[in-house]
This record gives structure tokens, C-alpha cells and sequence, in this order.
């Protein structure tokens, strides 16, 4: 099967995007095609794009959209099999790619796939739970059935590193745009719905990591309220993630007893509180008025998009 991989780009560190393109190359499976789509970055990308062989796009800072964006190259794209990745992994050895992907050639069934993300060597104690705590040792394998039980970690997906059928995503009609955040997350539902199954295969590695702020989380967190205030047709198919998000918590504190980072858990606390918070505030971004909503989102462009709309 043909593989196409993806990668929209915007400022990144120049021996970042190089790392990237360069392990592409050395990959033991095929790359049929490396298409890097460029949004208004400050430095030639076209040039570290032509080095490597990629093909390469240019679309304005204002035009890019996290679903629509994707939807576009997905469209543009000539492999069976579309690997998303961000600009900022680094993929960990010749076989990532390989092990992320040959499923789809094992079971038609097989929708999407996404790979395990292991911490940066200089992610945060936060850091390094979260990527543990999201990404295991064990695969797994979703179905339709499993939403019930399971409620959106069933269709859980990252774009940073996940890989999908061309013809699944065509038959869910890829990407919704114009939404604040988890574009991944809602095509994932939505191929559960259609009878398609998401593989975590967690031998298809990189690494990927952001130590965060307790500012940014949030900004993040009121997003993923306001997505999910947005959506509420999701809600009532999945049920809330509140328990998730608890399982979350106890989780980290016992990492920070395993680690034996005692001082960090009054930390802790106040940052799942802070997340809960921005959480809530973004379920009602309806009732708050529109200069508040830009002091809290992360997300500015969307907002703005949104008023213009209307």
C-alpha cells in the first residue's frame, strides 16, 4: 500500500524540521510521498523542503485550520495510507513508520492507527506522566462497541503521530473544520461510528512532549470544554470524560510518590485544578462575552472566525 506522510508547518526550528525529514529517509518501509504544508513561516521552508524531496505547499497564516488543513493535504495526497505528523517529533528509529502502518494491510477493518509518544529528554515531571499516562506499553484496538464503555478515549487519536485509511477518511469526509480543538479525536468517533476500528500501536514510537505552563493548560483546557460545549451531539453519544480525568489525577500523584517528587504534588494539585477550571469556563463560552473568551482561549483565530460568520 502507498504511504503519503503529512506535515503542516509553521516556525519551526529549522534543525527540528531537518531531524524530521532526514529520519524520513531512513525509514524500512517505503514513503511514497513527504508532503510539508507551510502556513506564513518566517523562513524559507520550500528550501528544507526541496532538499529532502518533499513536496511542498504554501497556504496564508490566516487560511490554516487544524481540520481544514489537513483535509486539504489529505485530498492532495497520493498514498492509500496518510501519515499525519507535527513538526516537533522526533521519530525514534527505522521501524516507527512500518509498525504504525502495517496493520492496514493486515485488516481492512482498521480505520486509523497512532503511535506511542515518549517524553523529550527535557520534559517536566508533568510532562513525562502525561506521555506515559495517554500513550502505554500495550496496544489496543477500539471498536463501535467499545464507545459505550470507554466514551471518548474509544476514538482517541493524535495527529502528531497517527497514520489513516485515504479511503476511510474520505468515506467519514475527513476533517471537520472551522472546530477549536481535537480534530483527530472527532474523525476518530466518527470512524467508530462507521464500522471502522482504531489501532494504539504502541511499538510505533517518536518523541513528543511540552512542558506546559499551568497558563497554558487552561487555555488548552478551556478549549476542550468549549469543543465539547460546541459539540454537544458528542456528548450524548459518549458521556462526559469526567471519570478519565479523575483517573488522571490519582495517576499522577502516584507517579510523583513513584519518582518520589513529594514537594511536586501541592503542584499537582493546583494545576488539575486550574485545568478542571478552564475546563468548566469553556462548557460555557456561550454565556461569556467575547473579549473574556479571547482572554482564555488558546485558540484566537478560531473565535474570530466564528464572529465574523455570524
Amino acid at each position: 500500500m502507498t504511504i503519503s506522510v503529512i506535515i503542516p508547518t509553521f516556525n519551526s526550528e529549522v534543525k527540528n524540521l531537518q531531524l524530521l525529514l532526514e529520519s524520513l529517509k531512513n525509514q524500512s518501509v517505503k514513503i511514497d510521498e513527504i508532503l510539508v504544508i507551510d502556513s506564513g513561516s518566517t523562513f524559507d521552508v520550500s528550501k528544507i523542503a526541496e532538499k529532502y524531496q518533499a513536496c511542498f505547499y504554501s497556504i496564508e497564516s490566516k487560511d490554516f485550520d487544524h481540520g481544514g488543513t489537513r483535509t486539504y493535504a489529505g485530498k492532495i495526497a497520493k498514498g492509500e495510507i496518510l501519515v499525519y505528523l507535527t513538526q516537533d517529533v522526533i521519530i525514534e528509529n527505522e521501524f516507527s513508520i512500518e509498525n504504525l502502518t502495517k496493520y492496514f494491510k493486515e485488516n481492512k477493518e482498521i480505520g486509523a492507527t497512532y503511535g506511542r509518544q515518549l517524553p523529550h529528554k527535557n520534559a517536566s515531571i508533568f510532562a513525562r506522566h502525561s506521555r506515559y499516562f495517554i500513550y502505554p506499553e500495550i496496544s489496543h484496538f477500539y471498536s463501535k462497541e467499545d464507545i459505550k464503555k470507554y466514551g471518548f478515549k474509544a476514538g482517541f487519536l493524535s495527529n502528531a503521530f497517527a497514520a489513516y485509511s485515504k479511503k476511510a477518511l474520505e468515506d467519514v469526509g475527513y476533517f471537520d473544520d472551522n472546530i477549536i480543538a481535537s480534530e483527530d479525536n472527532l474523525c476518530g468517533l466518527k470512524l467508530l461510528q462507521k464500522g471502522y476500528v482504531i489501532g494504539y500501536i504502541s511499538d510505533a514510537r517518536v518523541f513528543h512532549s511540552h512542558n506546559f505552563s499551568a497558563i497554558c493548560e487552561f487555555k488548552r483546557y478551556f478549549d476542550i470544554g468549549a469543543f465539547h460545549s460546541l459539540k454537544k451531539e458528542l456528548l450524548k453519544v459518549t458521556g462526559f470524560p469526567h471519570r478519565e480525568g479523575l483517573k488522571y489525577v490519582i495517576s499522577e500523584i502516584a507517579f510523583l510518590i513513584k519518582e518520589r517528587k513529594f514537594h511536586f504534588i501541592p503542584v499537582s494539585l493546583f494545576r488539575n485544578i486550574v485545568k478542571f477550571i478552564g475546563y468548566r469556563l469553556g462548557r460555557l463560552c456561550n454565556f461569556l462575552p467575547y473579549r473574556i473568551v479571547l482572554s482564555l482561549t488558546a485558540n484566537k483565530r478560531f473565535w474570530e472566525r466564528l464572529r465574523e460568520k455570524k
